[in-house]
């Protein structure tokens, strides 16, 4: 077993990993950015290195120093997260080298499935369907024209590097040409440092279904099912279930199978991801390999009862998947909300500042995955996720339940989140009868007005002024009753309870170098 892991992430994922560890008792190493010198993940870690400034090029994604901060802590391996350096092969070839497990697939896997055009080519070949494309990169506009002639109109126009939404666009005439070439080039090579670009066909209406597989070093590779990710907003996902409803079991059994297909295919060893559009006919298309853990693991986990991260650990160490296909089942349902600081009335908008206030939503089947506290800064300069809000029920409809309940008990205050449009979503007739693409969003929150979409707005705003306005009332007649003195000592005491919470809740203590 690993004596040390250091944790090359931050906010909740950082927070994620380090209870794994502890579970296993493998001790933690957190970085941070000057930014983040106060965050939990830092507050959660047995150890804890500073790395750089608050820009995420000169701290987490600096592989030098990371790697220096490995040897100097000793740690065994190096944990990667998702986002930042997670699938980067630069960095998982720089732990080869260095003598330091890197808790992901080799840098010649990364490098495959990185590249969109080879991951394609390879996945062709291995029997796996994929959208009709280009064959290989494009290197001017008039090369994508003579491929449109070919894949029809609409199309995308993507990054070969791209990801997380960034490096495509949508294009429905030759008129769209010239200016999506240039958008999507320059993007690609300021977000990715590479231009190239390919072309896929635009399915109408698509479904975004992934599945989850994990693989040995001996061959063994299972799949743990499907996730339903097509709450999308800007090519983001921020809802996610498991499993993907209206998915009947002979396209959820061959799905699965398809997916062990191409994780073998390219020798894929540690928990990965597949993701596929379907159609309206229910046919699937290969989209990508994301060759990391993925934000929305957790549904998984709660549907088949398998700890993703551990699972990520033991493989690094050169265990064998003590699991086959027969021995996977799905159980319940289960359905996750990405907690975002942003305004999602004014284009989702991050809303970056100070938490003066947080209750998290607590009860049966509720999980929280959070990396902020109560007096935490949410900073500018990166994604502005602070937590995952995830819950389980017995079939979706009880889980749906259960996350507006638990979505209604949930409070941050100080900034703005997306924890409204949440509910919104969560009570729209589409969601709820399983009806929706990837442009549910764009199709129906973006064409109504704020009073159509918060429409107990007001009532709910007159409702709190009138709860706050009992509450200083009864205030008042306390300070009448017992004067002034008591209750100024009862509120100090509750100040300092408090913070005790906060204070006792990283358990094991600070270290920081």
């Amino acid at each position: 077993m690993f004596k040390r892991i250091l944790v090359a992430n931050r906010g909740e994922i950082a927070v994620r990993i380090t209870r794994a560890c502890r579970e296993l008792d493998i001790e933690t190493v957190a970085v941070y950015s000057e930014a983040d010198r106060e965050s939990l993940h830092v507050k959660y870690a047995d150890y804890a290195y500073p790395i750089g400034p608050a820009p995420s090029a000169q701290s987490y994604l600096a592989i030098d120093r990371i790697i220096e901060v490995a040897k100097k802590s000793g740690a065994d391996a190096i944990h990667p997260g998702y986002g930042f350096l997670a699938e980067n092969s630069k960095f998982a070839q720089r732990c080869q080298e260095d003598g330091i497990v890197f808790i992901g697939p080799s840098p010649q896997v990364i490098d495959q499935m990185g590249d969109k055009v080879k991951a394609r080519q390879i996945m062709k070949s291995a029997g796996v369907p994929v959208v009709p494309g280009s064959e290989g990169v494009l290197g001017s506009e008039l090369e994508v024209l003579k491929v449109a002639e070919l894949v029809g109109y609409p199309f995308m126009l993507k990054a070969v590097a791209g990801g997380g939404g960034k490096g495509l666009r949508l294009v429905r005439s030759s008129r769209e040409v010239s200016s999506a070439y240039r958008a999507v080039r320059s993007e690609a090579a300021s977000s990715f440092g590479d231009p190239r670009l390919y072309v896929e066909k635009y399915i109408e209406k698509p479904r975004h279904v992934e599945i989850q597989i994990l693989a040995d070093k001996y061959g063994r590779v299972i799949h743990l099912y499907d996730r339903e990710c097509s709450i999308q907003r800007r090519h983001q996902k921020i809802i996610e279930e498991s499993p993907a409803p209206g998915m009947d079991d002979r396209t959820r059994r061959r799905i699965g199978r398809i997916a062990i297909q191409g994780a073998r295919a390219v020798g894929y060893v540690g928990a990965g991801t597949l993701e596929f559009l379907l159609d309206q006919e229910k046919n699937f298309y290969f989209l990508e390999m994301n060759t990391r853990l993925q934000v929305e693991h957790a549904i998984t986990e709660r549907v088949v009862g398998i700890d993703l991260v551990k699972a990520q650990i033991e493989v690094a160490l050169g265990g064998y998947l003590p699991w086959r296909q027969r021995h996977i089942t799905q159980t319940g349902h289960a359905i996750e909300c990405r907690i975002y600081a942003e305004d999602a009335e004014h284009d989702f908008m991050p809303y970056p500042g100070k938490i003066e206030g947080l209750r998290l939503p607590e009860g049966l089947g509720v999980r929280n995955d959070c990396g902020v506290y109560e007096g935490a800064e949410v900073p500018i300069y990166y994604d502005p996720m602070i937590a995952k809000l995830i819950v389980w029920g017995e079939n979706r409809v009880e889980a749906i339940l259960r996350m507006r309940r638990a979505l209604r008990e949930y409070q941050v205050r100080g900034i703005k989140t997306n924890i409204s449009f949440h509910q919104w979503i969560l009570r729209h007739p589409r969601f709820m009868a399983g009806n929706f693409s990837t442009g549910f969003i764009d199709e129906e929150y973006h064409s109504m007005s704020k009073a159509e979409l918060y429409p107990h707005k007001e009532i709910a705003l007159a409702s709190a002024a009138i709860a706050a306005i009992h509450r200083e009332h009864e205030h008042t007649l306390g300070l009448l009753a017992k004067g002034a003195a008591e209750p100024s000592k009862w509120r100090e005491q509750g100040k300092r309870s408090s913070l005790r919470a906060v204070q006792t809740f990283p358990g094991r203590g600070w270290r920081r170098s």
